[in-house]
């Protein structure tokens, strides 16, 4: 057994003593007067400050604007850079904000020329890209942390093609649409070949195999629509936005669009 083993069960007094004194120093405090922790904890605010604006203004940004073919006014990332794989279009409207780490990813086997276009006002944050074609993203839509979205399975559902490492075949390889002003959850997961309808909500953690109509909410696996957002005569649309906040709760829907 190892002392400090033995120390931890001994009931002697000089082990007791010694317990004691480690709880004391785990669980010690220190006063802290405000004319002496205020200043500190400016100083750390403006250096942090500082720091984060020279990151992303000076090293990320440029980075990312780098990558783009095409950006528009005001495009803003926070202070990750993003991982960038494969060759492909980057298009991006005014006010748009890609904030966290994204990860965007083409294969460019799969079709000559993969897209991503990212319409104004619109929030990425933290979201996964596999791009074979195209995936379109309207404007004012919100896209939480942890969404992925991939435009075809990366890999041929026959064993013996795959087993070959062919690439898929060009059916399987299908866009995503998201229309305009889309709230897409946390680590939710959008499949290829789905649109997504205008003003639509998709729940935190849904898996979206097929389309979604224009302002309904979704949710699970796979996604089904459990809400209306139009049809206010109904329960259904009065109880809507207490379920989108519920089920969308770990989205960062505080961001403002564009800010």
């Amino acid at each position: 057994m190892s002392f400090r083993y033995r120390l931890a069960r001994s009931q002697h007094p000089a082990a007791r003593t010694l317990k004691r004194l480690y709880r004391g120093v785990q669980t010690a405090s220190i006063p802290a007067p405000w004319y002496l922790v205020k200043p500190m904890l400016w100083a750390y605010l403006g250096l942090r400050a500082i720091y984060y604006f020279a990151m992303r203004a000076f090293l990320c940004e440029p980075l990312f604007k780098a990558s783009c073919r095409r950006y528009g006014r005001r495009l803003r990332t926070g202070v990750f850079i993003h991982w960038i794989q494969g060759k492909g279009d980057i298009l991006l409207g005014d006010d748009v904000v890609f904030d966290a780490k994204c990860d965007i990813l083409f294969a460019a086997r799969f079709t000559p020329n993969p897209t991503l276009e990212v319409g104004d006002r619109t929030c990425v944050r933290g979201t996964t890209f596999s791009i074979g074609r195209r995936i379109t993203i309207g404007h004012d839509c919100l896209i939480a942390m942890g969404v992925k979205m991939f435009d075809s399975n990366g890999h041929q559902s026959d064993p013996e093609a795959r087993l070959a490492g062919l690439p898929p075949r060009p059916e399987d390889v299908r866009p995503i649409t998201i229309a305009d002003n889309v709230w897409i959850g946390q680590m939710a997961i959008i499949t290829p070949g789905v649109t997504i309808g205008e003003g639509s909500i998709v729940s935190a953690g849904s898996v979206v195999l097929g389309d979604v109509p224009p302002y309904s909410v979704v949710a699970g696996y796979p996604a089904r629509k459990i809400a209306s957002l139009r049809d206010s005569r109904t329960q259904e649309a009065q109880n809507a936005p207490v379920l989108a906040t519920a089920l969308c709760s770990g989205s960062d829907s505080s961001v403002s669009r564009g800010a």
